[in-house]
């Protein structure tokens, strides 16, 4: 009401300003005719009503006009404040609209921003847990080899003690096995074994020799003989001989002629290398 007062002062004060002016007017009149009632006799009285008629008239015509105006005045002031108010309405309901909107937008927002929030805390959760999975893996990873590598070095510590002990084994097998054969071969060697084997070497040479010409009577030679197992003579070399080289080279003949040489009547008494003494005369 006070806005719709403020809007519309001026008009409001000239209404109220015109029904002051007729209603004084109608009083006077009234006033002025109640003085003249006792010269009703009189015929300037009578014309006197007359007038005072007309004046009515025109003063509640004029009054009328007022109203009307006053009226239309008031019907337009109320359309305007039915205006000015479906105004106000209607941009409070944009502003509620605008509000509303911005409030959904902001709403809008607000849950995008919760759901990226949501979406980095779920990623960094993940990330954190592949890497604490990773972690744990390597861990684990690491943890099985060491244990395999120590396992692997037991394992080759057990297979290093082991071959240790076999080649120990081994050895004291064999220095035992080397004893029994020097002791054995000591005890052969002793024996008249050997003297009838190399005997039998000596027999088997002397009599594939073919005696040279040159040769005279008391030959006294050495000769080297290597041989193979089975007695496959490789190699006979005369070192001392007091014949000439024909002799020689009769012996050292005489020596593959007489291949493969006998077994020894021992194993033990086989050498590769042996020197046999060639007396053909004795």
């Amino acid at each position: 009401m006070q806005d719709f007062l403020r809007e519309h002062s001026w008009p409001v004060l000239c209404s109220v300003v015109l029904h002051g002016v007729l209603a004084t007017a109608l009083v006077l009149m009234t006033m002025m005719s109640i003085t003249r009632a006792p010269t009703l006799v009189q015929p300037a009285a009578v014309n006197a009503v007359v007038v005072d008629s007309q004046i009515l008239h025109a003063a509640q015509r004029a009054r009328a006009a007022a109203e009307a105006q006053a009226a239309a005045e008031a019907r337009a002031a109320a359309d305007e404040a039915k205006a000015a108010a479906a105004a106000k309405a209607a941009e409070d309901a944009k502003a509620a609209e605008e509000a509303r909107v911005a409030d959904a937008a902001k709403a809008a927002d607000e849950a995008r921003a919760a759901a990226a929030a949501k979406r980095q805390t779920e990623a960094r959760m993940a990330a954190e847990a592949k890497q604490a999975a990773e972690a744990k893996q390597a861990a684990e990873a690491k943890q099985a080899a060491e244990a395999k590598q120590a396992d692997e070095a037991k394992q080759a510590a057990e297979a290093k003690r082991a071959a240790e002990s076999l080649a120990r084994k081994q050895r004291e097998a064999e220095l035992r096995q080397q004893l029994a054969e020097e002791e054995h071969l000591s005890a052969v060697e002793a024996s008249p074994l050997r003297d009838r084997y190399v005997a039998s070497l000596r027999n088997r040479i002397q009599n594939a020799w073919i005696k040279p010409p040159s040769a005279r009577v008391g030959v006294d030679c050495r000769v080297e003989v290597t041989q193979v197992p089975g007695g496959e003579v490789t190699s006979a070399r005369v070192t001392q001989c007091n014949g000439d080289a024909a002799v020689r080279q009769s012996i050292e003949n005489a020596v593959y002629r007489a291949s493969p040489l006998p077994d020894p009547p021992d194993p033990a008494l086989f050498q590769r290398n042996i020197e046999i003494e060639f007396k053909p005369d004795e």
